[in-house]
């Protein structure tokens, strides 16, 4: 029995580094995957529909079920796609992965319009745009009375909340947009059951950080390597299972350390010299201070609304996002 077993999962950018490694850990615990990777360059030229196709060949040589999609993130309709790829092929969805990004660095005095949006296009736009298209079909299940948990796991960085680096002010922007998105989507969606988090990689050996000294070097043969990408799966594994009682939370990943973040700080954390089981990581990141998205609204109201208890902000919100929807509610 793996902790995934009969999830339907969608992981945007799974053809490789985090993505793929989160694919293999994913299907090996039982879920069913949508391998999302349009085979693009670090930079988000170019294209290759065998990257995604070779995951699936992967998960399926070890027993699993997977599909690809070859769609970006960043093509409104092509969102979609994705998640229908995932109803047409499984019969439902259960959680979205965002996982995918780009990177274009240079300073900002000599950084061209076309960089900057393309690359906030990939990483936040298209992490709304996953979520949007999949946050569509679970309203529609839960008000036809499918209740079953359902989640997101958003992909930030290190580099765009904890250290912000220079060269990477779209990157920087993009994930800390990310991080701020997974709140909101948090406070929103939780009244159709679905959780949403957020994993901040940091330090992690992919195409993305190959130029960062001492990226290359490997631990001797047989040591646990902190900086491989493979880490991160079981974080993200533990946030997607349907036992997880976090939302609105964002954990930091490095090696075998998984912190809690508070705003653009670090909190409590837990490490093992190893990478975690789904198991071990259910048992001691309860044991971490988080802040309920919740809690930390109506505190920031109280000013303005007097004390509002949960399930009155509750209804505040749903009032203020009915307000919204259209009559008949077309899926545009």
């Amino acid at each position: 029995m793996g902790s995934l077993d009969g999830r339907v999962v969608l992981i945007t950018g799974a053809g490789r580094g985090i993505g793929r490694e989160e694919a293999l850990f994913f299907a090996a615990e039982g879920a069913k995957v949508v391998v999302n990777d349009p085979g693009v360059a670090v930079d988000g030229t170019g294209g290759d529909a065998g990257v995604a196709a070779k995951v699936v060949e992967e998960i399926t040589a070890r027993g699993g079920q997977a599909v690809a999609n070859t769609d970006s993130v960043a093509d409104w309709d092509g969102a979609r796609r994705m998640v229908e790829t995932a109803l047409e092929s499984f019969g439902d969805l259960h959680v979205v992965v965002n996982n995918a990004t780009i990177e274009r660095n240079r300073g900002l005095i000599d950084l061209p319009e076309e960089d900057f949006d393309d690359v906030v296009a990939v990483k936040l736009k298209g992490t709304f745009a996953v979520t949007r298209w999949a946050a569509r079909h679970w309203r529609d299940r839960y008000e036809a009375g499918a209740r079953t948990d359902r989640a997101v796991v958003n992909t930030s960085s290190g580099s765009g909340l904890l250290n912000p680096l220079p060269a990477q002010a779209s990157y920087a922007a993009g994930n800390a947009g990310v991080a701020a998105l997974t709140i909101v989507a948090a406070l929103e969606l939780g009244r159709y059951g679905v959780r949403v988090n957020c994993l901040s990689p940091s330090m992690a050996r992919t195409r993305l950080t190959l130029a960062v000294p001492g990226m290359t070097e490997e631990p001797p043969a047989g040591r646990f390597d902190p900086l491989h990408p493979a880490a991160c799966a079981p974080v993200a594994a533990y946030l997607a299972g349907a036992a997880c009682p976090l939302t609105g939370q964002v954990l930091s990943v490095r090696g075998g350390t998984v912190a809690v973040n508070h705003g653009w700080s670090l909190g409590g954390h837990i490490r093992k010299d190893g990478l975690w089981s789904v198991a071990e990581l259910a048992e001691q990141v309860r044991e971490l201070p988080t802040a309920d998205p919740f809690d930390k609204l109506a505190q920031a109201l109280t000013g303005a609304l007097g004390a509002v208890g949960r399930d009155r902000l509750q209804e505040m919100v749903n009032a203020l996002l009915d307000q919204g929807r259209p009559p008949g509610d077309a899926a545009t």
